[in-house]
């Protein structure tokens, strides 16, 4: 039987400037069982980023609450694993090193950190390319090497902020079905922010559909579709034009926001 490993109440969040107040957030209710594969859909501005930041304990929430593996969220912790867009790796380190960095901060002996390097680097693999700088790596290769760092602290929630947007398709692909397999080996629990009605579709167990701003809960769907899913069957291209609907009304509204905007200007 699974259980919540993440709940979401009652969160908003609202940002203020000295000019204006914007209500990013509103009223979000979510609960997240242990293992499931949820992507945040939207369009820009619909407010997946400030919730991701949320969970993660970036950004605390204006009013509401979160939990994250029994504990109520205050800051980041050890539980939730991030991995971001733009890679954020340590230049002047090897990928074995970067990989390695959470666990010395840690504490863990080096034969335990050497041990569980190698194997991510094998699971990723990355084992060719242990000893090369990020700078010597292609886009993918680098978020191999972020995925990995991330599963080297072993979090049971891994929190992912667009991080194939970048990516060609082919390698986006690649490191989809990469990613999946890590998730079923794993069991993790995985929060998969994207733009990409195709990419949730083809990662998500459920998808959230977010409104534009305030960010909303418009649809909470299951994706009830067979693994591995195919982008050209037709009730894969069925569900993308339903989901393709949803997020197109989101973005008319910020388009009209913007034309109305522009014109109080």
């Amino acid at each position: 039987m699974t259980t919540s490993q993440i709940t979401v109440a009652g969160v908003s969040k609202v940002f203020r400037t000295s000019e204006r107040e914007v209500v990013a957030l509103k009223e979000i209710n979510l609960d997240i069982p242990t293992g499931q594969f949820v992507c945040l859909l939207g369009p820009s501005g619909c407010g997946k980023s400030t919730l991701l930041n949320a969970v993660a304990g970036f950004s605390l929430p204006t009013t509401g609450s979160i939990i994250a593996d029994g504990k109520r969220v205050t800051g980041p912790g050890p539980e939730r694993g991030m991995v971001f867009q733009e890679y954020a790796l340590f230049p002047w380190m090897t990928v074995e090193q970067n990989v390695a960095f959470g666990l010395e901060v840690k504490g863990m002996e080096k034969s335990a950190i050497h041990t569980r390097v190698m194997a991510l680097l094998e699971m990723l693999s990355l084992t060719d390319f242990r000893s090369r700088f990020p700078k010597d790596l292609s886009g993918g290769m680098r978020q191999r090497v972020a995925i990995a760092r991330v599963l080297a602290l072993d979090s049971p929630i891994m929190l992912m902020d667009e991080p194939f947007g970048a990516l060609d398709a082919l390698t986006r692909r690649n490191l989809q079905d990469e990613l999946l397999r890590i998730w079923a080996e794993l069991k993790k629990t995985i929060i998969f922010v994207t733009h990409s009605i195709e990419e949730a579709i083809y990662l998500a167990d459920r998808i959230i559909v977010m409104t534009y701003r305030p960010g909303t809960v418009k649809r909470d769907l299951i994706v009830t579709l067979p693994r591995l899913r195919d982008p050209s069957a037709p009730d894969f291209n069925a569900l993308k034009r339903e989901l393709g609907q949803m997020v197109m009304e989101e973005q008319q509204r910020h388009h009209n926001d913007e034309l109305r905007m522009a014109a109080v200007d």
